[in-house]
This record gives C-alpha cells, structure tokens and sequence, in this order.
C-alpha cells in the first residue's frame, strides 16, 4: 500500500510539474508576444516621429534660404547649416529603424537621393544675391523638388500606419490573451498543489508513527555513540586502561568490542614505551658521564705537559697540543649535543606566560656579539607556553646566525604573525644564505656546511630545534638563497 500510494504521489507531482510547465511556457509565450508588440508599436511610432521630423527639416532649410533671400539676414544661413546635420541625422534614424522593412528601405534610397538633391539646389541660393525676384525664382524652381520629398515621406508614413494597425491589433489580443493565462495557470496550480496536499498529509500521518519508533532508536544510538567518544577523548587524554561495556551485537557492540581491545594494546605498548624512555635516559645520563670522566682527564693531562714541559715544548708540539685540546673540546660538545638531543621534547613541560620580546631580549645578551644589531619589526607576543623550549629553539637559532654569519657586524631581525592556532616566528639574518639544495641536510645530526676548522660546530643544535617544534605539533623550514641572507620560519601553537 505504501508503494502504491508513493507512486501515486510521484506521478502527480509529475503531472503537476507537466501541466505548471505547459501553463507557464503559455503564460510565458503571451507575454513575451506582448512585449514584442508593445516594442514593435513604440518603433513604428519613432519610425512616424522621423519622417515628422524629416518632413519639418526640410521645410526649415526652405525657409531659412527664404528668409536669408527676402530679408537679406546672414543669421539665417548660419541656420539653415545648422539644419543640414539634422537632416542628415534624422535620416540615418530613419534608415536604421527599417532595416527590418525591405520595401521602407528601397524608399528611403530615393528619399536620400531627392533629399541630396534638394540640399544641393538650396546650398546654391546662399550664393546669390538677396531681393524678391530670387525669392519668387527659388519657390518655382524649389516646387518639384518639394513635392517629391513630401511624396516619398508620405509613403513611408503611410507604410508605418499599416504596420502600426497590424501591430496594434495583435497587441490588443495579447493584452486580452496575457491575464486569462497567468489566472488559469494560477488556477491549476491551485488545484494540483490542494490534491497533492491531500496525498502528502495522508503520507505524514502514516509516517508518524515510524518517525517516533526511529527517535527512540536514535537516542538510543546517540547514547551508546556518547559513551563511545567519551573512551575516545580519554584515550586522546592519556588513559588507556578506560573498558565499553556493550555486549548489543550489532556494529556499535562489534565497534566496542574492536575499541576495548585497541585500548588494551595501546596500554600495554605505551607502558612498555615508557620503560625503553626511562632505559634511554639512564643510558644518556650514564652515557655522557662516563664519556666525559676520561675525557676530563685527557684534558688535565694535556694541560699538565703544557704547564711543567713549557720550555721543552718545540712550536711543532705546541700545535699539536692545541689540535687536540680543540678536537676534545669538540668531542665535549658532542657528548653534551647527543644527551640534549636525546632529552628533547621529553622533558616536563612548565607551562608559564612568557613574553617572547623579553625572551628574545635574554637570548641576544647571551649569544649573540655586542657588534650585531637585533631588530623586531613586528610585535612579539605574551602567551602561556612551555618557556624552556621556546628558549632552546630562539637561542639554538639566533646563536647560529651569529655564529656562521660572515661580517662581525650582522643584522637579526626577529618578527611573528598570529594564524590564529599558532603563532609564526621568523628569525632572518644578512648573512651568506643557505643554497636551496641544502635546507633539509642542516636539520640532520651532525651535518654543517661550514669547515669544522673555521666553525666549531657539531650539526647537533638545528636537529634539536627541528625535534622541539615538532614535539610541538609545529613546522618549521628555511628561505633562503645563497649570498641573500636566511630566514627559518617556525610555528608555536598557543
């Protein structure tokens, strides 16, 4: 039966759709034709005006010649050349209001010649002398001409009358046909959309009652998908021991079931990722402290030769010595690059309101020579982050374009734009650049691009930084060509 009654339904709202669209395209038709009349009635109506307006032209410049014989007034040449564009202007209407009549437009050719004719007979009286014979010599000679003029403009008039009847006539009919359409089109409508009414309300009562039963089921779906994302959000929070007691069998209940078994394999993954976390930082401790007891006594050794064999010491050997003091001391700075990498992004966060000009301020006394200058061009901003890891990311970086800059008297320039989530920091320098195949190598462990001899430098400090914005959820990279200063861009979330 519901079948049945759908159907019923799609096939008048299809018939109803038919006969609006036939009424409308009806109602449509009529008015369009109306339109056309009434634009046909006003065109004929411009086309009569020209010829009225050709015909009084040429009466004028008549006239003007007239006067200009009669009572000898140079005023009425300058007139009667004033009408000529006129003349020629109405006559161009003319001719392009009946483009679309062939029989007006073979007129309107002998209409120009006769009307050029006319214009040339009265241009030669404003050479002749004044005086009533002339007067009386132009209006004999002048009649022929005259006559033909008018002739050809009546005919054209009278054209336009006929048409303006025709028209007239078709545009009554439209004027009558226009209403009865639209009212019997609205009437149809009226009708199609009261039987339709009538289907659709019986379809909505039968409907009611499945609309309450899959309510209640949604509320019921909406409560277990509740409990489902509440397990999610603490998931997300950390806690992974969380359990959905949903025994329904059904795709939630198998989703459930598939969620208590995720968080059970995650709970054991991460407590056994936070025992190989706890072993690498016993090891990195250990580590760098059992690296650092022999090479602090390689240190002091080398340090006792040099102050009791002083005068023994050739020049040769003393090279050698402070070769080695500066190969230790890089392996010092090794050691101390590796556990502060390995402690990156892992130490506890202390979240604090920092102000980030004041940050960058700290950092410039400490790392960067007195002889650079460090502009802010843009406002730093004040928000409460993990201060500790800003710091390392600005003096990591800020101490780089100090360190490998070639001039001792460079120019930093630190500035932010807010992208709502985040914050963007720039730090940019005026130094050598970096050429734009090597902008990834520099964030790899212990890749530089300078000789080891002429910059102390272990590759560490950018893999750090790198490590720390992403810990972050930032991003951070590099612009920058070689001989243009660089510019590392990282963002910061709120």
């Amino acid at each position: 039966m519901r079948l049945k009654l759908n159907t019923k339904i799609v096939l008048g709202f299809i018939i109803a759709v038919g006969v609006l669209l036939l009424t409308s395209a009806a109602s449509w038709y009529c008015i369009q034709q109306l339109a056309y009349y009434t634009q046909r009635v006003e065109h004929t109506y411009q086309v009569l005006q020209g010829t009225a307006n050709m015909r009084s032209n040429i009466r004028d410049a008549q006239s003007h010649i007239r006067s200009y014989l009669l009572l000898n007034d140079t005023a009425a040449l300058t007139s009667f050349r004033r009408t000529l564009p006129e003349i020629h202007t109405n006559f161009e209407l003319l001719r392009q209001l009946t483009l679309d009549n062939l029989n007006q437009q073979s007129r309107l050719d002998t209409l120009e010649l006769a009307t050029e004719n006319e214009i040339a007979y009265l241009t030669t009286w404003t050479k002749r002398l004044p005086g009533t014979a002339a007067v009386r010599e132009l209006i004999l000679g002048d009649r022929d001409r005259q006559l033909q003029v008018r002739a050809l403009l009546e005919r054209v008039r009278q054209e336009e009358e006929t048409l303006l009847l025709e028209r007239r006539r078709r545009q009554d009919f439209f004027e009558t046909t226009t209403p009865a359409a639209i009212v019997v089109s609205a009437v149809l409508a009226a009708i199609i959309v009261l039987w339709l009414f009538t289907k659709i309300t019986r379809e909505v009562r039968a409907n009611e009652e499945l609309q309450r039963e899959l309510a209640y089921n949604n509320e019921q779906v909406a409560h277990r998908i509740r409990i489902i994302e509440s397990l999610a959000n603490k998931v997300v929070q950390g806690d992974y021991t969380v359990k959905i007691s949903d025994q329904e069998q059904d795709s939630l209940g198998n989703l459930a079931t598939a969620l208590n078994h995720m968080t059970q394999t995650l709970d054991t993954s991460f407590t056994a990722l936070e025992n190989r976390n706890r072993e690498l930082d016993q090891f990195a401790y250990v580590a760098s402290h059992d690296l650092k007891a022999p090479l602090r006594g390689v240190v002091t050794v080398v340090k006792w030769i040099e102050d009791e064999l002083s005068q023994e010491l050739s020049p040769q050997m003393r090279q050698y010595l402070e070769m080695i003091k500066g190969r230790l001391n890089r392996l010092e700075d090794l050691i101390n690059g590796l556990l502060a990498y390995a402690r990156a992004g892992r130490t506890e966060q202390k979240l604090e309101e920092v102000s980030v000009g004041q940050l960058v301020q700290d950092i410039t006394e400490l790392v960067v020579p007195p002889t650079f200058r460090v502009e802010t061009p843009t406002p730093l901003p004040t928000f409460v982050t993990d201060r500790l890891s800003l710091q390392q990311v600005f003096t990591n970086l800020m101490g780089n374009a100090a360190k490998y800059h070639h001039r001792p008297d460079g120019l930093l320039r630190i500035s932010c734009r807010d992208l709502g989530e985040c914050y963007e920091f720039r730090v940019q320098d005026d130094g050598p650049g970096i050429a734009p195949q090597f902008h990834q190598k520099v964030f790899l462990m212990f890749q530089t691009l300078r000789d080891r001899n002429s910059a102390e430098s272990t590759g560490i400090g950018l893999s750090i930084v790198k490590r720390i914005v992403e810990e972050k959820k930032g991003t951070i990279h590099i612009e920058s060509e070689e001989g243009k200063g660089a510019a590392f861009i990282f963002t910061w979330p709120k």
